[in-house]
């Protein structure tokens, strides 16, 4: 896969996340337009999330069975429906029912990221994971930045007509540049493909890799869901241009942590990763500061986007070369963890923020890093014991390639 074709893949990734987090620096102004109670507005971005889930399920594993450069082209069109709903919307519900079928289909986030490893070669797979998924932490960061720049000037319903328009753009754009796909065996069935879904949660790895990345969003979304609270509140009482401008540091940490691809390609994603998850936890120490210091707090948003891009890279790699017969399904599977951990972080983050003010906030992120960190050293420790299944490497527990799996009775999937 050459250069353009990733870039492409990351801008796609990049515009379709951004329809769910678009409104994590708005989130006062769009729920005291549409009559969201103060301590609920966290479901705005949460709701999104649910959806997401849904279309982890139902849609991703779509990927093993038909031709995924049209259906990339068609989830863009029906995320972009789904935005222009939540711009048009009168109420709260109307809102909502726009936002759930945005995120429903942006799991076009994981349609593109199963592609873009499929189509690649064994040797560069980590390299192009790398560079797609850091289009996915640009879009969710770097949403911040212009959501807060568009609010300023035409209001949040502006915010959702662009996205709507990019994905659009970008629908037409995947059908004429990206090439068909090519299978060089038998398609298996929706049925057989969600039915081997299932088997994958049967895995001791599956679910070590799964918890980390429940845990390691779910600080995340504690962050960026709940960031923008704070910063609008006293001493700092900054607009929603001058909130959205704290991405510009996350995306410092993503494009930090770009190398990561390759690491993992040279067999060092383990070690990489179990280090990344300490920083994570470390860098909740320095975003505590922040109703006193927002450089300290700037310095704790770069370390935990660098952290966050490690471990959730160094995962998707080991998983895909563990299951390069059914790639769509086992990104679809573990980003389950990643939606529901993110919708974790969004509706509690402000409702702790509400009752116990930052401090409550920081300490619930950084309970979450610290299960993590749990979480993979639990796993490292049952690698050593011996307690593995098939090709189970942990992020923090094992060094090297990952190997080839064993035939699995329940995953008989051809490759695509």
């Amino acid at each position: 896969m050459n250069t353009w074709r990733r870039l492409l893949l990351a801008v796609v990734c990049g515009v379709a996340v951004a329809s769910i987090y678009a409104a994590q620096p708005v989130l006062e102004p769009m729920g005291r337009d549409l009559g969201v109670p103060a301590e609920l507005t966290g479901w705005i971005v949460a709701t999104g999330q649910i959806g997401y889930l849904a279309g982890l399920l139902l849609l991703v594993p779509l990927g093993d069975v038909v031709d995924t450069r049209r259906l990339i082209a068609v989830h863009l069109a029906v995320t972009a429906a789904g935005m222009i709903v939540t711009a048009s919307a009168s109420s709260a519900w109307q809102a909502f029912v726009g936002l759930a079928a945005a995120g429903l289909f942006a799991v076009v986030v994981q349609t593109t990221v199963a592609y873009a490893a499929s189509a690649s070669p064994p040797a560069e797979r980590g390299r192009t994971i790398g560079v797609v998924t850091t289009g996915v932490v640009i879009g969710i960061l770097g949403a911040r930045i212009v959501t807060g720049a568009l609010a300023d000037v035409w209001g949040w319903r502006s915010v959702y007509v662009v996205l709507a328009a990019l994905s659009l753009a970008l629908a037409a754009l995947v059908l004429a540049v990206l090439p068909p796909e090519t299978r060089t065996s038998p398609v298996a069935g929706y049925r057989q493909v969600i039915g081997s879904l299932g088997g994958l949660f049967g895995q001791r790895a599956f679910l070590t890799h799964g918890l980390i990345a429940f845990f390691l969003f779910a600080s995340f979304g504690t962050l960026w869901s709940g960031l923008s609270l704070p910063l609008a509140d006293a001493p700092w009482q900054l607009n929603e241009s001058q909130i959205g401008l704290f991405g510009i540091a996350g995306l410092a940490g993503a494009l930090g942590a770009a190398r990561a691809g390759q690491w993992a390609d040279a067999g060092r994603a383990a070690p990489v990763s179990g280090l990344a998850i300490a920083l994570l936890v470390l860098s909740w120490v320095a975003i505590a500061q922040l109703p006193w210091s927002l450089g300290l707090l700037i310095i704790g948003i770069v370390v935990l986007d660098f952290a966050v891009q490690v471990v959730h890279v160094s995962n998707q790699h080991v998983l895909t070369a563990s299951h390069p017969d059914r790639v769509s399904s086992v990104i679809g599977g573990y980003m389950v963890f990643y939606s529901l951990g993110s919708a974790l972080g969004a509706a509690t983050t402000t409702a702790v923020f509400t009752a116990y003010g930052w401090a409550g906030s920081s300490l619930l992120g950084a309970g979450f890093a610290t299960c993590a960190l749990v979480v993979s050293v639990v796993g490292r420790h049952a690698h050593h014991l011996g307690f593995r299944g098939p090709a189970e490497h942990v992020g923090g527990a094992a060094s090297g390639p990952s190997p080839r799996p064993r035939p699995e009775p329940e995953a008989d999937i051809p490759t695509p």
